[in-house]
């Protein structure tokens, strides 16, 4: 199993979430966060100038049995993508076990 974590930007989530579903990941976490990145170009829009490292983002955390992987980081990458900077970073990591509190199952069965 893996554990996928993805910062996205958060005009992107409910694409993301759709294309997430239709390859069968149907479960995760997710949040808004604030980070601070490496760009230091600022952008303006109407007028105003702003950072794009203060821009909302959504952390979301998939974990997921090892043949889902290369499909949703491929989803990922494809879906949260606008080809500017800013669009934000996958993380992708071992996970040792899982459990489903509920009914006490274990391994993938913990995770589906």
């Amino acid at each position: 199993m893996k554990q996928i974590e993805a910062i996205i930007r958060k005009s992107k989530f409910d694409e993301v979430k759709e294309a997430l579903h239709r390859i069968e990941v149907n479960f995760f976490t997710y949040w808004d966060v604030t980070g601070v990145g490496n760009e230091k170009q600022g952008h303006v829009y109407r007028g105003i100038s702003y950072s794009t490292s203060d821009i909302q983002r959504r952390y979301l955390s998939i974990v997921v049995s090892d043949d889902f992987v290369k499909r949703t980081v491929d989803t990922l990458l494809e879906v949260a993508s606008t080809g500017n900077v800013g669009d934000g970073k996958i993380f992708v990591s071992e996970v040792i076990e899982a459990y489903r509190i509920r009914t006490k199952e274990s391994g993938h069965a913990g995770i589906n």
